[in-house]
């Protein structure tokens, strides 16, 4: 049972009074074993007739599914290592009911393909093209100018954003043009105190396949929504990387957030993202510029930092 495509699960209150309800979470150690996944386990123990079982990573890479624990409810969810279609065939083998769909993760892992189901949904997102250069060569035009590139036909004007196609790839690159000192801000996942770098660099990567976008002005902010559902969000906005790729943090060491509140049309957005996805918890980026607010990533289960 999908619980993002069914709501039977709310009938189950007759049926289940005075059973205890396994919640199975079935992911790598380094989500399971983080702080914020111990705060919401902790908080789900708290009520008397729910009971939480995490899957040992050792039990998820080596043994057999049939050998997995048995629940009522599983949460699982893919990142680096994890073995995403066994998940999915002990999910088939138990039938529990799913929290956040396993076979659209897939999707999520491509950039491609989050592009195409956020366009088939209807949902904003920054003018875009995408090079592939797994197809043959006389299937992409590619050219490249001092201050600008033509991906098949589409022109993209410094500055602008590329991006690895492979989600989980997080170098990014912001190429500015000569009237603004040209070079390039390298953006990656945080290490430390820095989320990216200025490169003297203009020119593009020769290798692999890209998606190139418009890069949008915002207010030196991103915005990053959670949904629980299709019909709640909680966002909050951090420090852009691409301001001076200085991380903000706190007394605490926390990479400083601060609280904003979504229109109803980004709440739709928010609501639209969960279905489009299948994602129950589902965590994206927003960006505003120019009183439009597009979707530039889509993470699947994420936790608010």
């Amino acid at each position: 049972m999908d619980f993002t495509n069914d709501s039977s699960w709310m009938d189950l209150d007759g049926e289940t009074e005075g059973k205890q309800v396994i919640v199975g979470v079935c992911a790598m150690e380094k989500k399971t074993l983080s702080k914020p996944m111990k705060e919401i386990l902790t908080r789900l123990e708290e009520f008397e007739y729910i009971k939480t079982c995490i899957f040992t990573e050792k039990v998820i890479l080596e043994e057999p599914v049939e050998k997995w624990p048995l629940c009522d409810c599983l949460i699982s969810f893919h990142s680096k290592g994890f073995p995403l279609e066994k998940s999915i065939t002990y999910a088939n083998l138990r039938k529990p009911l799913v929290i956040n769909n396993l076979e659209s993760q897939f999707a999520i892992q491509d950039r491609r393909e989050v592009y195409r189901i956020l366009s088939t949904a209807g949902i904003d997102l920054p003018r875009h093209a995408v090079l592939d250069r797994d197809l043959p060569p006389e299937e992409t035009n590619f050219e490249e100018q001092d201050d600008s590139v033509v991906v098949n036909g589409v022109v993209f004007n410094k500055p602008f954003v590329e991006k690895p196609v492979d989600a989980e790839d997080h170098n990014i690159i912001i190429y500015y043009p000569a009237s603004a000192g040209g070079g390039s801000q390298r953006l990656f996942r945080k290490i430390g105190s820095r989320s990216s770098v200025y490169s003297p660099e203009s020119n593009v990567r020769r290798a692999g396949s890209f998606i190139y976008e418009d890069f949008m002005a915002t207010d030196g902010t991103d915005v990053k929504v959670y949904t629980v559902g299709p019909d709640y969000a909680h966002a909050e906005a951090r420090k852009s990387p691409a301001l001076d790729g200085k991380v903000e943090r706190n007394s605490e060491g926390k990479e400083v957030r601060y609280p904003v509140i979504l229109s109803n049309k980004e709440k739709l957005i928010a609501r639209k993202v969960c279905m489009a996805f299948n994602q129950t918890i589902c965590g994206f980026d927003l960006l505003r510029a120019n009183g439009r607010s597009c979707v530039c990533d889509v993470n699947g289960f994420s936790f608010v930092k």
